[in-house]
């Protein structure tokens, strides 16, 4: 269904009208029209998009996969499935294309936010040339609401103290609850309501993944009570199902034992079932299993049932995630707001994560910092998988079954098996086919110009006073009613972290450059290799490059033509370079200061706003006053359960933890409480250099006098759970240890003034060299 376009609309806000003036004295002797609202067009649909994190094409039951996802399939059943439907292989960049209808280089968004560059397209700053959906629906009349995971505001900017323009409520959000970051613990997250930190509901059986569909089905109810006239955007964005794979246990076991017969087969077995659902042709061919996952065979053991249970809880993260979107699918129906919402049920913002390694992890944290755990440990572990205590993340081997039929996974842009996802899309309104399948191919761009043209809502040319760069998504409503419309989208580049293709009339041009995991190339750019694929091949299984080399040529000239114009060159692959803020060239909050002073109440902050001390000497010196009863809890904590550390008051005893990756604790402790009264509180870390994540001598002092020192023979060398923060007073998130007296580590006497100084630089990494780094393990 398509409406006429109101062309007043193409100016944002609506120009205001204003009556004329007059000069009658008595109100009596004129009149004037009722004042009006702002209001969408006649009959414009609510419109809600679903986005599920880190799913393949073949992980769903609604696709062939062996995830059981009923609510996927009833909206398919009512509507369409779209199997040719691309994201842009990583969270950040899927999610701004999706929102601004741009490619996502176009809008800055060439990598994850947190590894922002100074390099135009890469910078991680939305232009105001690329009005968000949000905010060009919002100005057309819609209330917006977003909730869960966004991952698109600059790190910088996430801070008390702002800016709070590319938070979502300054994108076109009206009401936001959920998290900033590209992942969250979901049994014991740190979200903001708005721009405020909170703390999650606390419950017995919370759940974020609970929490995020209560507040959304409460938002829409709301709306629909106060303004049933009134259209509605919700963008539910889960964290699910990124790592950590966190579900209840009643949900994983329902899964024991249904992937014993390990990913060779399953590949095998989905690929059946894709064929038998129509979202693949019946002559589509199981793309090769790369050299550098292991045949299931090969696996001793521990490692098969590791691997195993990993994947039973995947799948239980999975179908858990799909009954709260059926929640929402009822509440809908029940307002009876579902006929007339157009629902877009995206089952992935990237193919699935090969982040978890060739075995498996069970800290997905310790993975990010170098170090892997052996499946003899995890074994003895099975039960913790999917429970507060563990942080795990499939094997690549099992990434790569539910991207079935196609190769490689999540960051490599360059093939099917890293940007196709499925799609389902439910309109009963506007669209009268229902259980078909479109093969139309298409992007997540094209997400923003499909319900523009859904709602009759033009795509706007100033917004703000700001005019609007080009739209480069292509809008999908012809295929609604269309099976067999031919397409529109005909050309689409993909790049990330090197990775790179283009697609243009069927054909597929492609270079892997750097696999998830690898920190350095194994080529220069200009020495990468290109495959090509025909029209005709389906999953990308037969490389003709040699056959058609005309072809290729003029197919990666039209990807740099692209590259060009949407500020893709030059490229970029570095690794470890770019999680450092000042050799990315991107700002620091703390602008280099090595001190930083902080005060009670101040939390949930992040790496960016205090200074870096990994890899570096450095110290932490408190002022506290301690009551007549003495005195518990945090002073200063970063991190959590999985990697951080913590200076706190145990009974009043003054203790130092280092928490490395959740293996070992390193504790300096004094011998004695202290009394009551103020006290400054030191501890100072002397690092022994030579490397990342080595150790040092901690120090402890209470009123100038040494009270303790330690050896911490191992740290955290690069990053802390993205899920845990710094905080002053108490440890929000998980705990970093389990030895608080109090709850959360709530500090129980008064903290007058934290500071953290950094003392030096860590150890040098030259620019422009991407490194691999070695850390010790156990």
């Amino acid at each position: 269904m398509t409406r006429p376009f109101d062309t007043v609309r193409r100016t944002l806000p609506i120009p205001e009208s204003r009556p004329p003036t007059t000069a009658t004295l008595d109100i009596r002797d004129t009149s004037y029209p009722p004042l009006d609202r702002l209001r969408p067009p006649d009959g414009a649909p609510n419109v809600v998009v679903v986005l599920i994190d880190d799913m393949g094409f073949g992980a769903s039951s609604a696709f062939g996969g062996p995830c059981a996802m009923p609510t996927a399939e009833r909206l398919a059943a009512g509507g369409l499935k779209y199997t040719r439907f691309h994201t842009t292989a990583l969270c950040s960049p899927t999610r701004a294309a999706l929102m601004t209808g741009r490619n996502h280089h176009a809008v800055n968004m060439g990598t994850v936010t947190n590894l922002a560059t100074s390099t135009p397209g890469y910078t991680a700053v939305r232009p105001q040339s690329a009005a968000t959906l949000a905010e060009v629906l919002r100005l057309n009349g819609y209330s917006t609401g977003a909730f869960g995971k966004m991952h698109q505001t600059p790190p910088w900017e996430i801070s008390p103290v702002g800016p709070f323009d590319r938070w979502p409520t300054g994108e076109g959000f009206e009401r936001f609850y959920g998290f900033l970051g590209g992942e969250m613990n979901h049994w014991e997250p740190l979200l903001f309501d708005g721009t405020q930190p909170v703390e999650p509901p606390d419950t017995d059986d919370y759940h974020l993944s609970d929490d995020i569909t209560d507040r959304a089905i409460g938002w829409m109810r709301t709306q629909h009570a106060l303004a049933p006239a009134k259209p509605f955007f919700m963008y539910l964005s889960f964290g699910a199902t990124h790592a950590p794979h966190h579900a209840p246990k009643e949900w994983i076991d329902k899964y024991r034992n249904r992937f014993d017969q390990g990913w060779d087969r399953e590949r095998e077995v989905i690929l059946e079932r894709q064929r038998a659902a129509g979202v693949v042709p019946d002559d589509c061919v199981l793309t090769q299993r790369h050299d550098d996952i292991p045949a299931w065979d090969e696996l001793d053991g521990d490692e098969q049932a590791v691997a195993a249970r990993l994947m039973e809880t995947y799948a239980a993260f999975a179908e858990h995630t799909d009954h709260q979107v059926g929640r929402l699918v009822d509440a809908l129906e029940a307002s009876g707001t579902l006929e007339n919402t157009i629902f877009l049920y995206l089952l992935g913002d990237n193919g699935a994560s090969g982040g978890g390694g060739t075995y498996g992890s069970f800290n997905e944290t310790a993975s990010l910092n170098g170090v892997r755990e052996p499946a003899a440990n995890m074994v003895q572990r099975l039960d913790e998988a999917g429970g507060p205590t563990a942080y795990n993340n499939f094997p690549t081997g099992w990434a790569h079954a539910t991207n079935t039929p196609y190769q490689w996974f999540k960051q490599v842009a360059s093939h099917w098996g890293g940007t196709r996802v499925g799609l389902v899309a439910h309109w009963p309104a506007g669209v009268s086919a229902a259980g078909e399948v479109r093969h139309q191919w298409h992007h997540v761009n094209d997400v923003y110009p499909t319900i523009l043209e859904a709602a009759g809502i033009p795509i706007p040319e100033t917004v703000n006073g700001t005019p609007q760069q080009r739209i480069d998504g292509v809008s999908m409503c012809y295929t609604f009613d269309e099976p067999g419309a031919d397409e529109r989208r005909t050309t689409q580049y993909f790049e990330m972290f090197g990775n790179r293709g283009i697609y243009h009339d069927g054909w597929s041009a492609c270079t892997k450059h750097l696999a998830p995991g690898e920190h350095a190339p194994e080529a220069g750019f200009r020495d990468d290799r290109w495959e090509l694929y025909a029209p005709d091949d389906w999953s990308q299984a037969h490389d003709i490059a040699g056959e058609q080399p005309e072809k290729l040529i003029e197919l990666q000239q039209l990807f740099l033509a692209e590259a060009e114009k949407n500020s893709v060159l030059p490229l970029d692959d570095r690794r470890v370079e770019r999680f450092i803020a000042q050799l990315a060239g991107r700002p620091d909050l703390n602008g280099g200061r090595g001190t930083v002073e902080l005060h009670a109440g101040m939390r949930q902050l992040n790496d960016n706003c205090v200074p870096d001390i990994k890899n570096k000497s450095h110290s932490i010196r408190a002022s506290i006053v301690l009551p007549d009863s003495g005195a518990d809890g945090v002073v200063l904590s970063q991190g959590g359960r999985f990697g951080g550390w913590s200076l706190f008051l145990s009974a009043g005893v003054p203790v130092y933890c280092h928490n490395w990756l959740g293996f070992e604790r390193f504790s300096v402790r004094a011998d004695y409480a202290l009394a009551p009264g103020r006290h400054e509180l030191v501890f100072t870390f002397d690092y022994d250099g030579g490397g990342f994540g080595k150790g040092g001598t901690g120090t402890l002092a209470v009123d100038g006098a040494q009270v303790a020192q330690a050896r911490i023979a191992r740290t955290v060398p690069f990053r802390n759970p993205t899920s845990d923060t710094t905080d002053v007073g108490i440890d929000l998130g998980t705990p970093v240890t389990d030895e608080y007296r109090t709850e959360k580590g709530r500090f129980s006497g008064r903290i007058e003034w934290v500071r953290i100084t950094a003392d030096g630089d860590g150890p040098a990494i030259p620019p422009g060299v991407a490194q691999r780094i070695e850390v010790a393990t156990q």
